[in-house]
């Protein structure tokens, strides 16, 4: 599956987030739906919201975790894939 860059999504305008401790919780306003965020999915939304390109985004969250470059960015494709498919971002 190729990278989609995050330059090609963005937060849905009719989400409503806020962080609660170690997580981020997301509200998406047309359905009434509600999802938690885990500590670096959370990271990654919040990262998004900023505005960051994907390679940025992803120096940002290397340096922060401890994680494997390759498992990241397989992470954050599938992260993509969910909250698009959610119609958490477009």
């Amino acid at each position: 599956m190729p990278r989609m860059p995050t330059a090609q999504i963005r937060p849905n305008p009719d989400v409503a987030w806020r962080r609660v401790e170690d997580e981020v919780v997301l509200v998406n306003l047309k359905t009434n739906r509600i999802y938690n965020l885990n500590r670096t999915a959370s990271r990654f939304w919040e990262l998004l919201n900023e505005g960051l390109q994907r390679e940025t985004l992803e120096r940002k969250m290397l340096e922060e975790f401890d994680v494997d470059e390759s498992h990241l960015r397989r992470e954050i494709d599938a992260l993509i894939g969910e909250l698009s498919s959610e119609g958490l971002v477009s």
